[in-house]
This record gives C-alpha cells, sequence and structure tokens, in this order.
C-alpha cells in the first residue's frame, strides 16, 4: 500500500479526491518540482514547442527527391535513419522535416521518447505527433534534453498527458513541462555530457555504415535496390511482378510457400557463390541456432532482480525491458558479449524489427533476453563482428526475410537459416571489420554511459532539493 500525505490545495487545483491520482510515481515525481515552482521555467519559455501539421504522406522509393520517414515508434532506436521513404517536397512544405540540435518527443502511445537530431538525423522526416523542441539560444539544448529525459521529465509528460486507452500530448502540454534553473556550472556540465554522448553515437553510426560498404566492396557485391528482392511497401506500378516456375523435385518439405523460393533472391545467392563463401552452418558452433527457452517469469523491482529484453526493447536507445525475479533466470540463458542476436518474430512490414540483427556488445552482456531471439555464436572461422556486418547487411537481412514462414505472425524457419551463403574475404580485411563493429558498439555503449552521467547529474541536484 503507498501512502502520504496531500496539500488540500492540489486537490482544489486538480479538482480530484483519488489517492492514485497523487500518489503514483508520475505524480509523486512531478510533486517535487511543482512545490519548487520559483526555482522552475516552464519549457515553452525557455525553447520553441510545436507539432508540425497533420499532413497526408505520400510514399515513395528513396530517391534525390525522398526523405526518411520516421514513426513515433522510431525515435527511440539505436540506429539512424529508416527504410521508409515520402516525398521530399511534401515534406518540407509542411515543415515535417527535423533540424540538427532540435528535441524530439513522443506524443502518441508510448509517451515521453525522447530523441536528440544529430548530423545524420537531421533532413529527415518525423511524423506529425513527434513534437518538436528547439532550444532558445541562450539555453543549452543538452540541458534541456536531459532534464527531458530524467524522470522527472518523463514523468511530468506523462502527467500532462492525455487519453486512456491511447495516450496523447501535444506541443500545449508539453510545454507546461517545469524546468529547473540549476546553476550554469551544472547546465554547462550536463550539456556536455550530452554532447560527447550525441558525437560517440554519430561516430558509431557511421563506422556501421562503413563497415557495410567496405564488406560488400571487398566481397564483390552491388548495392542492393527494390528490385532485386520482393517485399512487402510501397513500390512503383511499373515494378515488375515475380512470376517463376519450380520444377516438383526442387520443393522442399519443409515449405511450399514462393517467398522460400523467390527466383530474385536466389540470383543474389548466386552472385555471392560466384566468390569465396561458406553456408551460416558452417560459420556457427556445435549449437548452431538456439535461445533463451521459456521460463516462468516472476515480476520483482528489487535490486537484486534481472532485467528481461524482448524485440521492442532490444532495438532501443535506452533499453527498459521488465525486472525479474532471477530465481528462475539460470546463468546460461545470459547473453555473452559478441553473440549475434536475430529478431525471431513479427511481421515483413519494411519498417520492421523483424529478422533484423543485433550484435551483443557490453550493453547487452550478462542480460536475459525473450525466447523470441535466434541466438549465435560463431567458430574459429569466421569473427562475430563480421558475421554481424554481413547479416545486418541489405544481403543478408533479404536472406534472412526469405527464410520466414507464417501468416500473421512470421518465423524465420531455421533449416533455410542454416544455408544462407556468408562470402569469406581476406581473413586480415575480416578482422578489420570485426574490430570496426566491435568499436562501433563499444562506441554506443560509452555514449549511453554519458547520457547516463548528464542524467544522474541533473536528478541528483533535484533530490537535494528535498534534503535541504
Amino acid at each position: 500500500m503507498i501512502t502520504g500525505s496531500i496539500k488540500l490545495h492540489s486537490i482544489d487545483k486538480d479538482l480530484r479526491f483519488n489517492g492514485a491520482y497523487f500518489l503514483n510515481k508520475d505524480a509523486l515525481n512531478s510533486r517535487v518540482l511543482e512545490e519548487n515552482i520559483d526555482g522552475c521555467s516552464r519549457l515553452g519559455d525557455l525553447a520553441k514547442v510545436w507539432n508540425p501539421q497533420i499532413f497526408k504522406r505520400q510514399f515513395c522509393l528513396p530517391g534525390i527527391n525522398a526523405v526518411p520517414y520516421c514513426q513515433s515508434s522510431d525515435v527511440s532506436n539505436t540506429l539512424e535513419g529508416s527504410e521508409i521513404y515520402v516525398n521530399k517536397f511534401q515534406a518540407d512544405k509542411v515543415g515535417s522535416i527535423v533540424e540538427e540540435k532540435q528535441i524530439l518527443i513522443t506524443g502518441f502511445g508510448t509517451i515521453g521518447n525522447i530523441r536528440l537530431v544529430n548530423e545524420l538525423s537531421k533532413g529527415m522526416c518525423y511524423a506529425n505527433n513527434v513534437c518538436r523542441v528547439e532550444a532558445n539560444f541562450d539555453i543549452p539544448y543538452g540541458y534541456l534534453y536531459a532534464v527531458l529525459l530524467s524522470k522527472y521529465g518523463r514523468s511530468q509528460l506523462n502527467k500532462n498527458a492525455s487519453g486512456s486507452v491511447v495516450r496523447y500530448i501535444e506541443a500545449p502540454g508539453i510545454k507546461k513541462t517545469l524546468i529547473p534553473k540549476l546553476t550554469p556550472r551544472i547546465q554547462k556540465q550536463v550539456h556536455e555530457y550530452v554532447v560527447e554522448a550525441s558525437a560517440l553515437r554519430v561516430d558509431a553510426n557511421n563506422f556501421l555504415r562503413d563497415v557495410q560498404v567496405k564488406l560488400k566492396n571487398k566481397a564483390g557485391l552491388k548495392t542492393l535496390s527494390t528490385s532485386d528482392y520482393e517485399y512487402f511497401g510501397s513500390h512503383s506500378n511499373n515494378r515488375r511482378v515475380s512470376v517463376f516456375k519450380k520444377k516438383f523435385n526442387e520443393i522442399s518439405s519443409l515449405s511450399i510457400n514462393a517467398f522460400n523460393y523467390s527466383k530474385r533472391i536466389e540470383c543474389l545467392e548466386n552472385e555471392i557463390k560466384e566468390s569465396e563463401y561458406k553456408l551460416l552452418s558452417a560459420c556457427l558452433d556445435e549449437n548452431l541456432f538456439f535461445s533463451s527457452g521459456s521460463f516462468k517469469r516472476l515480476e520483482l523491482s528489487s535490486p537484486n532482480s534481472i532485467r528481461l529484453l524482448n524485440q521492442s526493447d532490444i532495438f532501443n536507445l535506452r533499453k527498459q525491458g521488465k525486472l525479474l525475479a532471477n530465481l528462475y533466470a539460470k546463468s546460461d540463458r545470459l547473453v555473452e558479449y559478441g553473440e549475434v542476436l536475430i529478431a525471431g518474430v513479427g511481421t515483413l512490414g519494411e519498417g520492421e524489427t523483424f529478422c533484423r540483427t543485433i550484435f551483443a556488445s557490453e550493453e547487452l552482456e550478462g542480460q536475459l533476453i525473450s525466447g523470441e531471439f535466434i541466438r549465435m555464436k560463431t567458430n574459429d572461422k569466421v569473427p562475430s563482428g563480421y558475421l554481424y556486418a554481413w547479416l545486418a547487411s541489405d544481403y543478408g537481412f533479404r536472406l534472412i526475410r526469405k527464410t520466414q514462414t507464417g501468416t500473421k505472425l512470421c518465423r524465420p524457419i531455421q533449416e533455410l537459416l542454416k544455408n544462407i551463403p556468408v562470402p569469406i574475404i581476406d581473413e586480415e580485411e575480416m578482422l578489420k571489420i570485426d574490430r570496426q563493429v566491435k568499436k562501433a558498439h563499444t562506441m554506443l555503449y560509452e555514449a549511453l554511459n554519458a547520457e547516463n552521467k548528464a542524467i544522474e547529474l541533473v536528478e541528483n541536484e533535484i533530490e537535494s532539493w528535498q534534503k535541504s
């Protein structure tokens, strides 16, 4: 049972008398700032806060007249960019293209996911339900970002949101967020941590993009276009329909799904096999594919709890997960550094995480992940970072998607997954790619730590108000 005392003026102001309204976590965090309002400023006084107008999206193929389109759910993604594109001129006309140093806040569904626009994400189009915050010239944007990302910022966003089933908040509600007037020294220190984190993420993303280019160049492979594979998404009217014949003896007992026998993907496989390659199964240790399995889940918020990550968490910048009692979580289920993970369940939309690949870095080491992930450990023939780079490439992703089966929720057929070709290039080049992948993921981990230091500074300063 949660108990607490509430001042009468709070009840008069909010016209509420139920304990759950005043004693939930968001209300308690918000009240710390509300009771010290003289030491705070409203966000609307420190920054320009707005939502772009609603517009009908004109989806299109990548090109000079297209820009990546990000939904509200993309705000929390670790990596920059999107597989979905919209018309550039339309997006610019309605003001939905974001600029560097702006802060993005989700205002629909999951409230309060925050992202700082950097040099890679500037020029992209974000949905109209993603609020934009642009700090005034005399306010460090990194400081505003850290406050909004802290538990005090997120709690205020949740408290000021409306709706019962689907929660939402727009610029007028976000402008009410109270920002503490901390000393210039603290604000500068917080800002510097955020700038450091942003720079690390930019470098990490550039490293991973460079890896993709380098791998394909060394393997003699081109960058794929949408005519090279089947996909579910926007396409031009003159796109050729994929029609092909297969002899009866070419149909496996594993599947009669035409998607698994794609002629276009078969051409890509043949292209890879023109040079040295190994099947995926030959790159893995004796366990081949394995998972965390199923186990009893007992939610428990405790210092001794273990965090469970599922597919909706693991691709996020800040992985929340669920806290579980470690009673039923055996140590052999925990992720080890260098594992390669595949999101093993989902739908076939271009923006979905299904069949996307994750490298188990320092952030995931020792974590518990759901049983829906397909886990792999490499043998001594192929470095783990190199295998990740290949499976995360446009080739790897399409080859994994080719193995899918299912109607609404799809899963890869693991027997087909074993036969994915992996190009083998010069050993020293493979090791260089491996080191670059690992360095990039270490930088992402360091960025998260720098951001956490900024948030900790803000929260510690606010908590000191209660002690004084």
